[in-house]
């Protein structure tokens, strides 16, 4: 028997995003061939979708991981690399996705739907897409962006019309099995349920389902028994049917004391679930009539919950009688949720355009270090992550991107001065203010960029008049000697 597993965790990382290429195009007889560096491709997404032919969570519980493919590197001849491979994970109808904090990130329901659980990082661009008029032949290409990682909590909610609450041996087993081909264990001992039950129930022209969770207690709702531990399991159920054991031999114990004591737990749960409980209709069924002392208790306790508003049946699993009326009771009180349902809408792509006006990024003091400085903002470490910080052109058009986007001049406006630290992302640097953005800058060779050149290495015109001073300087003492030996 396979196990049943209805709530695990999953680390999902999606595909890292492919480096793109710097290279130019050589031929023979085409000395200025250009670049063609090709664009890195993009990570692949890890995907959740609703697989009506899966039933419990198992293969999450032995996969803790999940992780989709990273994409390929860009070639040259404007080559770019390979999309990674999305990975697709199906789940079961009704699954809810949590992040690490327990918000609600997805609600899956209905076969075929998907949820990018994370994306893929982008693909980082050739130098042939960075090329420009002030930058004809670049000499370096942007990284892949990272892919998303993320832990998420899947809990698994089961789709069932109708919940099945009770005491332990209540005889909610027995009941599932006698209304449906359901077959679940069945003893004369507590807590013989220990994973939520499903079964189908056909009522005339209605047909439904019936979910049998593991017994209440009191106490559930502090952490005492099994049963508030599948409640998730009902919290879509559309009527909760109360069964009672009006057969027990436990002190103290009675139908209206076990029908309080069960909606008191269900009140103090309820709001640790996405729905309210409280407002489902309710039907109380009565078991076990078929023993004489259960059936004069069921009897002398009728009046009382009908009063309350409840429909009350009594019925007895070992002889099926009352079985029929509470299948077609349950039927009609599924029919009329049902009705009252609005029409269902097909599933609708959701854009959320970035807002007009909106900030691209913040400049604030750093707490942990005096004077420096802290840049947020999705451009801003996006660019940075894109960075090879190797490549002095690759900084140069980095320090480019940033004054257009006007980072410098707010860190100026900030009070920041040149050689402070600032920290964009995970990189640290001592800022040093650029040329404004836009204005002509000299290109050197490939690779390079003479704002960032801060090499003492003495350049060869440099030493060249350190040489010729060095034969003046030595031939004016050389003439002084002879003056003064003829003298």
């Amino acid at each position: 028997m396979s196990r049943f597993v209805d709530r695990t965790s999953l680390t999902v990382v999606a595909g890292n995003g492919g480096n793109g290429c710097a290279s130019v195009h050589r031929e023979k007889f085409k000395p200025l061939g250009g670049p063609d560096g090709g664009n890195g491709g993009r990570g692949g997404d890890v995907i959740f979708v609703v697989d009506p032919g899966v039933h419990t969570l198992l293969d999450f519980h032995y996969r803790r991981q999940a992780k989709a493919g990273n994409g390929k590197q860009g070639q040259g001849a404007l080559r770019n690399g390979a999309i990674g491979g999305d990975l697709v994970m199906a789940v079961p109808d009704g699954t809810v996705v949590l992040d690490e904090d327990g918000e609600q990130l997805a609600d899956l329901v209905g076969a075929g739907t998907r949820f990018v659980a994370a994306q893929g990082g982008r693909g980082g661009l050739g130098n042939a897409a960075l090329a420009s008029t002030a930058r004809k032949a670049p000499g370096f290409a942007l990284l892949g962006e990272p892919g998303q990682e993320r832990e998420l909590v899947l809990e698994l909610r089961s789709l069932a019309d109708v919940g099945l609450v009770g005491f332990p041996s209540a005889g909610k087993s027995s009941l599932v099995a006698a209304l449906s081909s359901a077959r679940p264990k069945i003893a004369d001992y507590p807590f013989t349920t220990l994973v939520p039950q499903l079964g189908v129930v056909s009522a005339g022209e209605q047909t439904f389902t019936v979910a049998d969770v593991p017994g209440l207690i009191p106490g559930a709702a502090s952490g005492k028994g099994l049963g508030l531990e599948f409640l998730r399991h009902i919290e879509r159920c559309a009527v909760l049917v109360h069964v009672v054991d009006c057969a027990t031999l436990e002190p103290g114990r009675d139908p209206i004391s076990d029908i309080d004591a069960l909606e008191a737990e269900l009140a103090r749960y309820t709001p640790g679930l996405g729905g309210d409980l409280g407002n489902r209709p309710r039907i109380v069924a009565l078991n076990k009539v078929d023993v004489p002392e259960a059936a004069e208790l069921a009897e002398l306790v009728t009046p009382e919950l009908a009063e309350r508003g409840w429909p009350v049946l009594a019925i007895s699993t070992a002889t099926r009688a009352g079985l029929r009326e509470l299948s077609f009771l349950m039927a009609r009180r599924v029919a009329e949720y049902r009705a009252a349902l609005p029409p269902p809408e097909p599933t609708r792509v959701v854009l959320h355009p970035e807002a007009v006006g909106e900030v691209p990024f913040t400049v604030s003091p750093d707490p942990e270090e005096e004077g420096a400085f802290l840049v947020r903002g999705e451009k801003p470490e996006r660019w940075v992550r894109q960075t090879q910080f190797s490549n002095d052109e690759a900084v140069g058009f980095l320090a480019d991107r940033l004054a257009k986007l006007g980072v410098e001049d707010a860190l100026a406006e900030a009070g920041a001065t040149p050689g402070a630290p600032v920290t964009i992302g995970d990189v640290t640097f001592d800022w040093e203010p650029s040329t404004p953005a836009g204005a002509y800058t000299a290109m050197g060779n490939r690779g390079t960029d003479a704002r960032l050149d801060r090499s003492t290495r003495v350049g060869a015109a440099a030493r060249k008049s350190a040489r010729a001073a060095r034969r003046d300087g030595g031939a004016e003492p050389e003439d002084e000697g002879e003056d003064g030996g003829d003298g």
